[in-house]
């Protein structure tokens, strides 16, 4: 045993296996490294390895003093001075040092996201605090400790400290001491009354035309008003196309728009909003009392701070309203008073409340339904009349005996429509004596089409905002990719096998009727849905049509 015990003292004390990585043909500072880190392996190995040999011989018989000697073995390698460690290794341990004390850190120092930007703040501004230290809420922690602000809160912090650049910015000019109110202005922009041009520096800014909006919010959405839109690119469910010249554009949030408005009581204006899925803008409305938030389509001249409500009765005669408006329609209330307090943009009333003549909007087919006319940008409808039908008698709710002396008064205002709408208003029967209330409103749409309403329908006040967006210009194609509209190709521009009109050699469909892509007739062809052979029932008289085309229209 005396024997094994003094191979492994001469093992220990024999190992030398790193100096041989010395003799490298490498810089001699690497080579030193690598000797060092050989030689730390060498001693902790052959350490463990000496350990663990005299604990295996413990149940081996040992001569009387193999225990005192054991134990001095033992006592002898714990005395053993540490090996030397590497720079390397130092830095790792270090690090893994620092670590767990960040973390103990952590787990002892609660703070709050606000603590943290504010403690950003103070560490990225210019301040007495020396760079060793950082403040928290009062407290001074090491910056070797500082929590790591999520990088969504570091730009933030960094989004603030330049918004804050600015506007010193702006505040230290001299416009700004003097209080005269200036805007941003570039030699390249041409901005009038309306639109908003370029100058042609590149193809694609000689034609656009903007139209200036400096109303609408320049933040994002009320996102609990939103839902994604979910892209179809034109396919059904089968993954078939259905609509060509669909796909890409930018991605969207669709605005719930509420197109009902059952909620009486005034509603504040928050703010006015552009809205990607249409045309017109819509307004942001908070509820004076129940603090509710919803989105209308924002009548033209309705600004934040402006206040709408609704008098829209729940057809049976009762209005849901809470105002002194919803009793006018049943007491012997003065109705101009009332007409002036309600007949403003943005209020919703129903169709034998409104007066003649008015310029409405959003308009509903059905008592208890949703608005479905008028709803574009710029479009607006104008009442004309009102009209009775005993084949509809039950679809409206009736009014009171001062309501239909007041319908019976407003047809006298019909003298100053033009002749057109005069005409038509004659050819309908009409017949408003106390016997019989109106049925029916009769309203011209954009188009010039004129057709019957239900009296019990409700409708806004006002015209449709934006009224200058069928002006505006794209100026280029690539604004209308971004819009999700693809370019369209001619027929005879395709292959034969794409199109039944193309192929060939010329720039012509031949001798043949021109086609769609699926084969059917382009011309000639009837697109009417089957139905009774008068049209419509409630079109009294369609929009006009001048050879094939819209009166007034290319």
């Amino acid at each position: 045993m005396h024997s094994q015990q003094g191979l492994l003292l001469f093992r220990v004390g024999g190992t030398s296996r790193g100096v041989r990585a010395s003799r490298s043909t490498t810089s001699p500072l690497v080579a030193a490294r690598s000797a060092s880190r050989k030689m730390q392996r060498s001693y902790i190995s052959s350490r463990s390895t000496s350990k663990r040999a005299l604990s295996s011989m413990a149940h081996i018989p040992a001569a009387p003093g193999a225990a005192a000697l054991a134990g001095a073995v033992f006592n002898s390698f714990d005395s053993l001075p540490p090996a030397p460690r590497p720079p390397q290794l130092r830095a790792r341990l270090q690090a893994q040092a620092i670590q767990r004390q960040q973390q103990q850190l952590k787990a002892s120092v609660q703070l709050p996201s606000s603590m943290m930007l504010e403690a950003a703040a103070r560490s990225s501004s210019h301040s007495a605090v020396p760079s060793s230290t950082v403040k928290y809420a009062g407290s001074t922690l090491p910056a070797r400790g500082r929590p790591l602000l999520p990088r969504r809160e570091r730009r933030l912090v960094s989004k603030q400290h330049r918004k804050d650049a600015r506007k010193k910015a702006a505040s230290s000019t001299l416009a700004a001491q003097l209080g005269v109110a200036t805007s941003k202005t570039s030699p390249f922009v041409r901005i009038d009354r309306q639109f908003k041009t370029f100058k042609p520096l590149t193809p694609s800014l000689r034609w656009v035309r903007f139209t200036l909006n400096p109303h609408l919010n320049k933040e994002g959405p009320e996102r609990a008003l939103t839902i994604a839109k979910r892209r179809t690119g034109g396919r059904n469910h089968h993954g078939r196309i259905t609509v060509r010249g669909r796909g890409g554009g930018h991605r969207r949030r669709l605005r719930l728009v509420d197109f009902y408005r059952w909620e009486a009581g005034e509603q504040e204006v928050k703010q006015i909003e552009y809205d990607p899925g249409r045309t017109a803008h819509i307004a942001l409305l908070e509820h004076k009392v129940s603090r509710r938030r919803s989105y209308i389509l924002a009548p033209d001249g309705l600004r934040a701070g402006d206040t709408v409500r609704s008098y829209r009765t729940d057809g049976m005669g009762k209005s849901s309203s809470t105002s002194a408006g919803a009793d006018a329609a049943t007491t012997s209330l003065n109705f101009g008073v009332f007409r002036t307090q309600a007949v403003r943009p943005g209020n919703v009333l129903p169709l034998n409340l409104i007066p003649i003549g008015t310029m409405i909007h959003a308009i509903s087919l059905l008592p208890q339904g949703p608005a479905k006319l008028v709803r574009s940008a710029g479009t607006s409808g104008q009442l004309i009349a009102f009209s009775h039908r005993k084949a509809a008698s039950g679809l409206g709710a009736g009014l009171s005996k001062d309501g239909q002396q007041l319908q019976a008064s407003q047809m006298d205002a019909t003298a100053t429509l033009p002749s057109a709408d005069a005409e038509t208003i004659a050819s309908e029967s009409v017949s408003l004596s106390p016997s019989s209330p109106p049925t029916h409103a009769q309203i011209k749409l954009q188009s010039g089409e004129v057709r019957l309403v239900p009296a019990a329908c409700c409708a806004t006040i006002g015209r449709v905002s934006n009224i200058d967006h069928e002006h505006r210009r794209l100026g280029k194609a690539g604004r209308s990719r971004w819009l999700g509209r693809k370019p369209k190709v001619r027929g005879v521009a395709m292959n034969k096998t794409d199109h039944p009109n193309g192929g060939g050699r010329g720039k012509s469909k031949s001798n043949m009727q021109s086609k769609s892509i699926y084969g059917h007739l382009a011309k000639f062809a009837r697109t009417r849905k089957p139905g009774t052979r008068g049209g419509n029932t409630m079109v009294i008289r369609e929009r006009p049509r001048r050879n094939g085309k819209r009166l007034g229209k290319p």
